[in-house]
């Protein structure tokens, strides 16, 4: 049962040949075997999620009519709000915070009859790239769990590869739904900017994040995002696509795809042996009829700087509302507001997330604002133009996911330009805000190496399609970590 895909999990479930109750319950057996190690979860909702296959069972026994996602188990990144469940962004300072609501992604997936299992590990505030940086510790990676799993969705991207969901959600600002897929040889995407509702995700860098789908297969990820996708009144952000998303059309066929192979993405800090399974899986789509191309973009070489000025600009103003006087942590000061404030907010936060609000703090500052983020602006209208340039001539775009293997779990703590770095591949996408995903192609040591391919707004089918393909021919999605 836990090998089975989740398009498999919820037909058996609608047609009565296994009960919900007993898919619920052998994935927590799951996580209670494995998740000790892993560490992949920070709350887990049996009793409500029983209680949901339960009222599934008796949907079945009754003839009714069940959603698309019928009894399916799904792990959800603890930045989205589930109404009545504690959401923390694994930081100190959301101690104790209940969301009143459910995130229209969350209603969207009850409403397909989806069962939320828990909330995963995650960089605090989704600011990291190897789930290192959370209150509650850090998360392993299952395919070795002396490495990180990448972040920031790293704990719902372990969850997904050590078989304890079949399904997740993540979050995507600068690469944190791509990097931990790659990581943890997953399927993940990032949407279209707007195509997804962020209602309910509490708020990084509003301009650049999405929601998206985590799963072992392309046909899993493309299922959930049909449930999630579209447009929501509750967030001025979600557009209306020329046309709905559309899961017949990821068929795998790639004749006459045309691929645009930037060189910028191959570059420094590349290690080469990514950088060959890559090019094994272009040199396979080109067998398959893909007809690929080496391109230049040069804007590529200013966008890790352009995204960190925006992303931590609007991080520090986002952040700005934790004072821990209406929810969440106080700290134990007495004084004055600003006193109270100050303390509980140097108590309250770990380092990365105060390293953030202070550079970002500063690059909006009288004086520098124009220096840094209005040049950062700049930078990000060049690249996007660009990408929407090469879009016209070519079909996807294709890379390395992340430049180097999963790196070890402490590796990078002391050295933050360095952990940055890592994001050097996926930024551009988020900037631009087209979609990307990341899909498994191959491995170095027994280390996933994850390749993406980024598309036209609102074209997740397409990239979805040379995705499938890639993973029809290789099938990584077959193979799974030794962790107990």
């Amino acid at each position: 049962m836990l090998r089975l895909r989740a398009v498999e999990l919820a037909r058996m479930v609608r047609e009565g040949e296994v009960k919900a109750e007993e898919v619920i319950e052998a994935f927590y057996e799951r996580v209670a075997k494995v998740d000790g190690k892993v560490r992949a979860f920070v709350r887990l909702i049996k009793e409500r999620a029983l209680e949901e296959a339960r009222r599934i069972d008796q949907t079945v026994a009754k003839r009714g009519r069940l959603g698309k996602l019928a009894g399916v188990p799904i792990a959800i990144k603890d930045n989205i709000c589930i109404k009545g469940v504690e959401v923390t962004c694994a930081s100190k300072i959301l101690a104790g915070y209940r969301p009143p609501y459910d995130a229209t992604v969350v209603a969207r997936i009850k409403a397909e009859d989806g069962i939320i299992m828990g909330l995963t590990n995650m960089d605090e505030f989704a600011m990291g790239s190897s789930t290192e940086n959370s209150a509650y510790g850090p998360t392993r990676n299952p395919w070795s769990l002396d490495r990180v799993p990448g972040g920031s969705s790293g704990g719902s991207a372990a969850a997904v590869a050590a078989r304890m969901a079949p399904l997740a959600l993540g979050s995507d600002t600068g690469g944190s739904i791509r990097c931990p897929a790659a990581f943890c040889s997953i399927v993940g995407l990032k949407p279209t900017y707007g195509h997804v509702s962020r209602y309910g995700l509490i708020a990084y860098a509003c301009s650049l994040e999405q929601i998206g789908p985590m799963a072992r297969t392309v046909e899993d990820c493309a299922l959930l995002l049909s449930i999630i996708a579209g447009r929501d009144p509750k967030d001025s952000t979600t557009a209306n696509p020329p046309r709905p998303f559309n899961l017949s059309e990821v068929k795998g066929e790639v004749k006459g795809v045309r691929i645009a192979v930037p060189k910028e993405l191959f570059g420094e800090g590349t290690e080469p042996r990514v950088a060959e399974e890559v090019w094994k899986a272009i040199h396979l789509l080109e067998e398959l009829g893909a007809k690929y191309e080496e391109v230049s973009m040069p804007s590529l070489k200013y966008a890790l700087a352009a995204y960190y000025v925006i992303a931590m600009s609007e991080a520090s103003s986002n952040l700005a509302r934790y004072d821990g006087v209406r929810y969440g942590f106080r700290a134990n000061a007495e004084g004055d507001w600003s006193k109270v404030y100050s303390k509980t907010r140097e108590e309250g936060f770990g380092p990365e997330v105060k390293r953030r609000i202070i550079l970002g703090t500063f690059a909006l500052s009288a004086g520098y604002y124009g220096r840094y983020y209005l040049k950062a602006l700049k930078v990000r209208s060049l690249i996007r133009n660009e990408y929407l340039s090469m879009l016209k001539k070519f079909d996807v775009i294709i890379s390395p996911t992340m430049p180097t293997p999963p790196f070890e779990i402490g590796e990078k703590v002391e050295d933050p330009l360095s952990m940055y770095m890592m994001d050097v591949d996926t930024v551009p996408v988020n900037l631009a805000g087209v979609p990307a995903v990341s899909v498994p192609c191959g491995f170095i040591d027994g280390l996933p190496v994850g390749l993406q391919v980024a598309g036209r707004f609102f074209e997740e089918a397409a990239i979805l399609n040379v995705a499938l393909a890639i993973e029809t021919e290789l099938k990584l999605y077959s193979k799974e970590p030794e962790v107990a």
